[in-house]
């Protein structure tokens, strides 16, 4: 990628330029050009369909391999260079942490016999629209951010707008109405990633104005700017989340029907002992999965709420973190909750985390260099 640029130093390519130059996915060449961006090594413009051009450093990146995290590169660019028929086979077996867009590390976990990022970067390619699925905290969008780098995000509730996909007018600082795109123009313009996370909570009729974009029209219609039609450029893909046990969420057919791939996504347990979370908080979760998985109890501890644990028990300690624990469970599953991990902690009882009564005034912290009453001034 680097050295294509540096051999055409006065020209902006597009990611269609440079895959069809390179014979690689659009997919692949599009995390490459990032990957370059965000090195330095190469510059973005445009703000419709990207594009790249080199800039002082890309040549001296061309002469070194460019190590990228794993899974950020489809293996349908080795295939078609060697001109092969691609197999799962063939595929690299990338099981590294990858490193999130916020700096977070995440560890691949298999699916379909691959790591979870190449896949959905396959399924990616092939324009093929997935939905995960699981309780909250199990890392969904963890997923998701580490698959595509150039991942946007629209956070659903039951208040999101057609405005706050496709766009709303807006007051600029001189009190002039202009028009503002939302994320998912931005992703079809741009051709990036566009996870609708919390999809089910958005009220059907506002995700009505999502499905032409993903169907084989591939645009949409800008009703609020004048009737505009927008194309999706090669690379737009869209991704959804969807928590089956949150109160509102609802998986409509019409929904279900865009994807047809849909995951569901439960916590690595085993991660979160390599992790070095205390192995019987983890052994208490596992237990209270089980419980969820059989109908008698509502909810059960995940990954996030495992790390939060991990956390909580460095700052305030063990005693604290496990009434944490007990604290953020729903008021209906608490006792269960409570029971389980003073039996496998072996205290004789846990409350939820609370405050206690007021301190005495002696017990409060003297202010540095202080020496106690005993050696103040004078009194009035």
């Amino acid at each position: 990628m680097a050295r294509l640029l540096a051999d055409r130093p006065a020209d902006k390519l597009t990611i269609g330029d440079m895959a069809r130059q390179l014979g690689h996915s659009h997919g692949a060449v599009r995390n490459a050009a990032l990957t370059l961006v965000r090195r330095g090594e190469a510059d973005q413009s445009g703000t419709g369909q990207p594009q790249f051009r080199a800039n002082a450093k890309t040549a001296a990146a061309a002469q070194r391999a460019v190590i990228s995290p794993p899974g950020t590169h489809s293996p349908r660019a080795q295939a078609a260079t060697a001109r092969t028929t691609y197999t799962a086979a063939a595929a690299p077996k990338q099981t590294g942490p990858i490193r999130r867009a916020g700096g977070q590390l995440y560890h691949p976990r298999e699916l379909a016999d691959l790591p979870d990022v190449e896949a959905l970067n396959r399924l990616r390619d092939a324009d093929v629209p997935v939905l995960l699925y699981g309780p909250p905290g199990t890392g969904k969008t963890s997923l998701v951010e580490a698959a595509f780098p150039d991942l946007l995000t629209v956070a659903g509730d039951g208040d999101t707008t057609v405005g706050d996909l496709i766009g709303e007018y807006t007051q600029d600082d001189a009190g002039a109405y202009v028009f503002q795109y939302g994320p998912l123009v931005t992703a079809m313009t741009e051709g990036r990633a566009l996870l609708i996370d919390d999809a089910t909570l958005i009220s059907p009729k506002v995700l009505a104005a999502l499905y032409p974009a993903m169907d084989g029209r591939r645009q949409i219609q800008v009703k609020a700017h004048k009737g505009e039609t927008i194309k999706a450029e090669p690379g737009f893909y869209v991704v959804a989340g969807h928590n089956p046990g949150v109160h509102g969420a609802v998986l409509t057919e019409a929904l279900a029907s865009r994807f047809s791939v849909q995951i569901q996504i439960g916590t690595d347990y085993d991660l979160a002992l390599a992790l070095r979370i205390d192995a019987r908080v983890v052994r208490v979760a596992r237990h209270l999965a089980h419980q969820v998985e059989l109908g008698e109890l509502g909810w059960a501890p995940q990954l996030r709420e495992l790390l939060s644990y991990q956390k909580t028990e460095a700052v305030l300690g063990t005693k604290a973190a496990l009434a944490n624990l007990v604290g953020i469970a729903p008021v209906e599953d608490r006792d269960a909750v409570a029971a389980a991990v003073t039996k496998a902690v072996g205290v004789k009882k846990i409350a939820p985390l609370t405050l206690g009564k007021q301190l005495p005034a002696s017990a409060a912290r003297q202010p540095p260099g202080s020496t106690g009453s005993a050696h103040r001034g004078r009194p009035r």
